[in-house]
């Protein structure tokens, strides 16, 4: 069997997707020291090592993550890095992708942060048969956030773009301090008192200390006991906290929340203007379908002649009836001929019964023989025409001036015939 070689690029590329289809791979969380730092101009991409005193891996943060930084990073800097593992196919590398990235300053409540996600991780409080569905076309839609900000008005940006029709309601809340994670639990609360059809529980984005009020127990409990299905819209697309994993959706910023929770109207114009089209045009084919068949119906034989339905009928029934007839007559030969064989029977076991058969048998003929006696029909009134000792039966064997002779029961006459006249 002939041996299949990969290319450099295509074994690269195996082992790449071997990482990216790995979820663990996909968000890891590391921290060390930054060395080798380079910051490429014009790009803006980030070029760096992660060590610590056993190992280094690469690392890489391109400009639309690296713009976010809250601090400039420099060799030395302890960090704490989100992100994930990939191959560069090129020299098959592999490094380390970086989401976000923050001083090592934060290290005690990103350690906080694990410990609590680890704890109702175990309690079932992200357990996907938990999560409750979005509805695709909601009427009501809440949202618990700061009354002011970026967060609340791209909201309200969004929805009244996407989906005028639905209704929004507002339950302002502290979402930064200590305070916040007891203020947004009540309003998670008060929202489930109206009849809402979504949810969306969140803020713009922050540091760690910032966002850190979606990060408490309380919060976690308010969302997973909530009867209304609730989007996490917590900070940037980097940004994940306790909430993210605990509501029945995780949106990456508030404004995708509220994309996914609304259906855009033209698009649902467009759907709607689809389906009518749809509809349109099978129903145009069921009319075209019937009229052929009405036409093929008008053009039969039967509805042309319509007494031909009747002459059909007809004729069905009459040969239904010579059929019973048929069978009837059938059965009744058939018993008449089971009774003669049980009269014969019956005769030949009893012999008087046989003689009388017999006797009445002759005494018919004898009476038939009597009448057709000549002299019985004489003495009737009747006579016997002869002409030539032939009888005359027919005026046709006679002629005018013939002499015939005519008998009677006690004599017989001569005469002339005068006269003949057919009838």
């Amino acid at each position: 069997m002939e041996k299949e070689y990969l290319t450099v690029f295509e074994l690269n590329k195996i082992v790449k997707n071997m990482f990216d289809s790995d979820p663990f791979f996909n968000r890891v969380y590391v921290k060390g020291e930054i060395s080798n730092f380079k910051k490429q101009f014009p790009s803006g991409h980030c070029y760096f090592t992660i060590k610590d005193e056993n190992s280094r891996i690469s690392g890489v943060m391109f400009n639309a993550k690296a713009s976010r930084l809250k601090f400039e990073p420099k060799d030395g800097d302890s960090v704490l890095i989100i992100g994930k593992v990939s191959v560069y196919e090129a020299n098959g590398n592999y490094q380390l992708y970086v989401d976000s990235m923050d001083l090592d300053g934060a290290g005690d409540l990103f350690k906080k942060f694990l410990e609590l996600k680890k704890e109702l991780e175990k309690e079932g409080l992200f357990d996907s048969n938990h999560k409750k569905i979005i509805p695709k076309f909601p009427k009501k839609i809440g949202v618990v956030t700061a009354s002011t900000g970026a967060a609340i008005r791209d909201i309200i940006i969004t929805i009244k773009r996407r989906y005028p029709i639905a209704e929004i309601y507002i339950f302002p809340s502290l979402v930064q301090g200590n305070e916040a994670k007891f203020d947004i639990t009540k309003k998670i609360e008060i929202a489930n008192t109206h009849p809402l059809d979504v949810l969306i529980v969140g803020r713009g984005g922050g540091s760690i200390e910032d966002l850190w009020a979606f990060n408490e127990k309380e919060v976690a409990y308010a969302i997973y006991n909530s009867n209304i299905p609730i989007i996490s819209a917590v900070g940037h697309e980097i940004d994940f906290t306790i909430s993210d994993f605990v509501a029945d959706l995780r949106a990456a910023t508030p404004t995708a929340a509220a994309e996914l929770c609304t259906p855009n109207i033209e698009d649902l114009n467009i759907y709607i203007d689809a389906q009518i089209d749809k509809a349109s045009n099978i129903m145009e084919n069921f009319i075209i379908d019937y009229r052929k068949k009405l036409k093929q119906l008008s053009s039969s034989y039967i509805l042309k002649n319509p007494l031909n339905i009747y002459e059909v009928k007809k004729s069905i029934i009459i040969n239904s009836i010579k059929r019973i007839n048929l069978l009837i007559d059938i059965k009744l030969k058939d018993k008449n001929t089971e009774l003669n064989v049980l009269k014969n029977n019956y005769i030949l076991k009893n012999p008087i019964k046989l003689y009388s058969n017999y006797k009445n048998s002759l005494d018919n003929m004898i009476d038939k023989l009597i009448l057709l006696d000549p002299l019985n029909a004489l003495k009737r009134g009747y006579s016997i025409l002869k002409k030539d000792d032939t009888c005359i039966d027919s005026i046709k064997l006679v002629n005018k001036d013939d002499k015939i002779n005519i008998s009677l029961v006690d004599g017989n006459i001569k005469a002339n015939i005068l006269e003949l006249e057919e009838i």
